[in-house]
Order: C-alpha cells, then structure tokens, then sequence
C-alpha cells in the first residue's frame, strides 16, 4: 500500500474512532443519569481557527487552535520554500 492509501485509511479510522466515542460518551450520559454537560468545538478554515464552547474546554480549544494554526503556517512557509 501507498503512502497515500495509508494516510487515506488513518483518516478513516480517525474519523470511525471519534464518532464511536461520540457514541459511548452520549451513552454512558444517558445511563448515569446525572451529570454537567459541556460542549464545544474548534473549526479550522484554513489557518484561522473559530472557537466555540462553554466552560474550562473553550479555552483550551482555543489554545489548542493557535498552535495548530501556527503550525499550518510554518508548513506552508517550509513547503513554498523546498
């Protein structure tokens, strides 16, 4: 298998994982019962991160996107270059 097939079927089964867990978590909240929900989100147009969410999560969603939008932009500056 190709270098391309590989990343495609990662992709996948990244994709699979996180909605499984999204499955298991809404699960394990509808049988306990009790319990604080929270929710939020990072959505990356490009390099420019959009933050959303509530409580301690939003922030570190935020933190998170800086990096990966600091990172987007010195690959793309290291791909023009070579």
């Amino acid at each position: 298998m190709d270098k391309g097939g590989l990343l495609i079927l990662a992709g996948m089964g990244m994709i699979l994982l996180g909605f499984l867990l999204v499955f298991i978590g809404t699960a394990i909240s509808a049988l306990g019962g009790e319990g604080e929900v929270e929710g939020g989100g990072v959505i990356m147009i490009g390099p420019i991160p959009i933050v959303f969410g509530t409580g301690r999560g939003a922030g570190i969603a935020a933190i998170l996107a800086i990096i990966l939008m600091a990172l987007w932009i010195i690959g793309a500056l290291l791909a023009r270059r070579g």
